[in-house]
């Protein structure tokens, strides 16, 4: 236990009771504690005609780290590559949509602008999908969660449910 254990009560008998000991300091720093401090000269063995130098250090309570470590910059670069993997949310084609739904559909749910959506619509119609967002794992399910509850197309009548989404790693490119 470290030596501030008896300042903070945590020093306890057997049953894990803290001590009933009136007199025990309020912490490590009060008057009653066994350790100075107070910065205090150290002195040094001074030879005849050898000026006076007089270094300052300060007592330490046990535990307690006088240094800070500091971060190489090959460290501090690892730090920022530590990113959770990302997904792209991938639209399939089918032929139960129209180009409308497609559009409408990615405008309310995506937030995107008419000319933008339009494109997407464009790209699943003659590539068989497209990549709709790249992000974060929960946030992917959530965009795919999305899609698949928004519904059939009312403009057509063999419209029997939502267009279908997956989800693929951003790293892979062969199924993106």
């Amino acid at each position: 236990m470290f030596s501030g254990a008896v300042a903070l009560g945590l020093s306890g008998t057997s049953e894990g009771k803290p001590d009933a000991s009136p007199h025990r300091p309020i912490s490590p720093m009060s008057t009653t504690a066994k350790k100075r401090v107070h910065p205090r000269p150290v002195r040094g063995a001074r030879r005849p005609g050898q000026a006076s130098l007089r270094i300052w250090s300060a007592a330490v309570p046990s535990g307690v780290s006088a240094t800070t470590p500091v971060l190489t910059p090959a460290e501090k670069r690892t730090e920022f590559e530590q990113h959770s993997p990302l997904y792209h949310v991938v639209l399939l084609d089918d032929d139960e949509h129209t180009y409308d739904y497609v559009v409408e559909m990615l405008q309310k749910l995506f937030l995107m602008p008419t000319d933008v959506a339009f494109q997407h619509a464009v790209e699943v119609d003659t590539t068989g999908r497209t990549i709709v967002i790249t992000c974060e794992l929960p946030q992917a399910e959530f965009a795919r969660d999305q899609v698949h509850a928004y519904g059939a197309d009312p403009r057509m009548p063999k419209s029997k449910g939502s267009m279908t989404a997956v989800l693929v790693p951003a790293g892979n490119t062969k199924t993106a």
